[in-house]
Protein backbone atom coordinates (compact mmCIF):
# COMPACT_ATOMS: atom_id res chain seq x y z
CA UNK A 1 0.00 0.00 0.00
CA UNK A 2 1.36 3.60 -1.08
CA UNK A 3 0.74 6.74 1.07
CA UNK A 4 2.22 9.05 -0.77
CA UNK A 5 0.76 11.68 -3.46
CA UNK A 6 -3.13 11.04 -2.06
CA UNK A 7 -2.61 7.52 -3.19
CA UNK A 8 -5.40 5.06 -1.95
CA UNK A 9 -4.14 3.40 1.03
CA UNK A 10 -7.32 0.88 1.68
CA UNK A 11 -10.65 1.27 2.35
CA UNK A 12 -12.83 3.08 4.67
CA UNK A 13 -16.63 3.16 5.02
CA UNK A 14 -19.39 5.59 6.68
CA UNK A 15 -21.80 5.26 9.55
CA UNK A 16 -24.50 7.00 9.83
CA UNK A 17 -28.26 7.15 11.47
CA UNK A 18 -31.08 6.89 9.30
CA UNK A 19 -33.60 9.13 11.13
CA UNK A 20 -36.84 8.06 11.31
CA UNK A 21 -36.41 4.60 9.79
CA UNK A 22 -37.98 2.19 12.02
CA UNK A 23 -36.18 -1.60 10.82
CA UNK A 24 -34.19 -2.64 7.47
CA UNK A 25 -37.32 -2.58 5.35
CA UNK A 26 -38.80 0.89 6.08
CA UNK A 27 -35.02 2.40 4.72
CA UNK A 28 -35.73 0.24 1.37
CA UNK A 29 -39.40 1.49 0.78
CA UNK A 30 -37.66 5.27 1.86
CA UNK A 31 -35.17 3.83 -0.99
CA UNK A 32 -37.46 3.34 -3.56
CA UNK A 33 -38.68 6.16 -3.69
CA UNK A 34 -38.04 8.31 -6.92
CA UNK A 35 -37.51 11.57 -5.03
CA UNK A 36 -34.23 9.37 -3.63
CA UNK A 37 -33.00 8.19 -7.01
CA UNK A 38 -29.90 9.39 -9.18
CA UNK A 39 -31.12 9.71 -12.71
CA UNK A 40 -30.06 6.20 -13.36
CA UNK A 41 -32.10 5.02 -10.51
CA UNK A 42 -29.23 4.21 -7.94
CA UNK A 43 -30.51 5.04 -4.38
CA UNK A 44 -28.41 7.98 -2.91
CA UNK A 45 -28.40 9.89 0.26
CA UNK A 46 -27.88 13.92 0.08
CA UNK A 47 -25.42 15.43 2.85
CA UNK A 48 -23.90 18.78 3.97
CA UNK A 49 -20.43 17.51 3.59
CA UNK A 50 -18.07 16.13 1.61
CA UNK A 51 -16.10 13.60 2.52
CA UNK A 52 -12.30 14.38 3.04
CA UNK A 53 -11.16 10.46 2.33
CA UNK A 54 -12.88 10.11 -1.15
CA UNK A 55 -10.46 7.80 -2.50
CA UNK A 56 -10.65 5.51 0.13
CA UNK A 57 -14.53 5.59 0.51
CA UNK A 58 -14.80 4.52 -3.57
CA UNK A 59 -11.98 1.72 -3.29
CA UNK A 60 -15.14 -0.78 -1.99
CA UNK A 61 -16.81 1.26 1.39
CA UNK A 62 -20.33 1.10 2.48
CA UNK A 63 -22.31 3.25 4.21
CA UNK A 64 -23.30 1.41 7.79
CA UNK A 65 -26.89 2.50 8.60
CA UNK A 66 -27.95 2.94 12.23
CA UNK A 67 -31.29 2.10 12.66
CA UNK A 68 -33.34 3.20 16.52
CA UNK A 69 -29.68 3.06 18.20
CA UNK A 70 -28.50 -0.48 16.93
CA UNK A 71 -25.78 -1.18 13.10
CA UNK A 72 -28.45 -3.40 11.53
CA UNK A 73 -27.03 -3.21 7.48
CA UNK A 74 -24.81 -1.74 5.08
CA UNK A 75 -24.57 -0.75 1.55
CA UNK A 76 -21.58 -0.53 -1.00
CA UNK A 77 -20.60 3.13 -1.73
CA UNK A 78 -20.89 3.43 -5.67
CA UNK A 79 -19.48 6.95 -6.24
CA UNK A 80 -20.18 10.77 -5.04
CA UNK A 81 -21.77 13.31 -6.83
CA UNK A 82 -22.56 16.98 -6.20
CA UNK A 83 -26.00 18.23 -5.51
CA UNK A 84 -26.74 22.05 -5.72
CA UNK A 85 -30.02 21.96 -4.16
CA UNK A 86 -32.67 24.98 -4.55
CA UNK A 87 -30.97 27.20 -1.59
CA UNK A 88 -27.57 27.39 -4.12
CA UNK A 89 -26.14 25.30 -1.38
CA UNK A 90 -23.80 22.38 -2.85
CA UNK A 91 -24.06 19.23 -1.46
CA UNK A 92 -22.20 15.46 -1.94
CA UNK A 93 -24.74 12.74 -2.83
CA UNK A 94 -23.72 9.42 -1.98
CA UNK A 95 -24.51 7.04 -4.69
CA UNK A 96 -25.88 4.21 -3.24
CA UNK A 97 -25.58 -0.21 -4.44
CA UNK A 98 -29.59 -0.39 -4.32
CA UNK A 99 -28.26 -3.78 -2.15
CA UNK A 100 -29.31 -3.77 1.46
CA UNK A 101 -26.94 -5.88 3.40
CA UNK A 102 -27.87 -6.93 6.37
CA UNK A 103 -25.02 -7.17 9.72
CA UNK A 104 -24.92 -8.25 12.79
CA UNK A 105 -26.19 -5.76 15.36
CA UNK A 106 -24.01 -3.21 16.92
CA UNK A 107 -25.29 -0.49 19.15
CA UNK A 108 -24.48 2.89 18.69
CA UNK A 109 -25.38 6.05 20.19
CA UNK A 110 -26.86 8.95 18.45
CA UNK A 111 -24.61 11.48 16.66
CA UNK A 112 -24.88 14.50 13.96
CA UNK A 113 -24.09 13.55 10.16
CA UNK A 114 -21.87 10.90 8.72
CA UNK A 115 -18.76 9.46 10.37
CA UNK A 116 -15.83 7.14 9.10
CA UNK A 117 -16.25 3.60 10.19
CA UNK A 118 -12.58 1.41 10.01
CA UNK A 119 -13.34 -2.06 8.31
CA UNK A 120 -11.83 -3.29 11.40
CA UNK A 121 -14.87 -1.70 13.54
CA UNK A 122 -17.84 -2.28 11.27
CA UNK A 123 -20.06 -5.37 12.17
CA UNK A 124 -20.04 -8.22 10.16
CA UNK A 125 -22.94 -9.04 7.35
CA UNK A 126 -25.30 -11.25 9.01
CA UNK A 127 -24.49 -15.50 8.00
CA UNK A 128 -25.95 -16.94 5.32
CA UNK A 129 -29.65 -17.82 5.32
CA UNK A 130 -30.33 -15.13 7.91
CA UNK A 131 -30.11 -12.18 5.40
CA UNK A 132 -33.84 -12.43 5.00
CA UNK A 133 -35.13 -12.85 8.31
CA UNK A 134 -37.83 -10.28 9.39
CA UNK A 135 -36.28 -7.39 11.78
CA UNK A 136 -35.96 -7.80 15.58
CA UNK A 137 -38.24 -5.22 17.33
CA UNK A 138 -36.19 -2.17 18.16
CA UNK A 139 -35.85 -2.83 21.94
CA UNK A 140 -35.09 -6.38 21.79
CA UNK A 141 -32.53 -5.43 18.80
CA UNK A 142 -30.68 -2.96 21.07
CA UNK A 143 -30.83 -5.30 24.40
CA UNK A 144 -29.20 -8.05 22.24
CA UNK A 145 -26.44 -5.94 21.08
CA UNK A 146 -26.03 -4.53 24.35
CA UNK A 147 -25.15 -8.10 26.11
CA UNK A 148 -23.05 -8.73 22.84
CA UNK A 149 -25.27 -11.79 21.52
CA UNK A 150 -25.92 -9.81 18.22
Amino acid sequence: MESLGGDVTGKINLIKLSVGTEGVESLAKWQARKDVRTKDGLPRHVTRMWPKREAEILNGGSIYWVIKGVVQARQRIIRLEEVTRADGIRRCAIVLDPEIIRTQGSQRRAFQGWRYLAPEDAPPDLPEGRESEADLPAELNRALAEIGVL
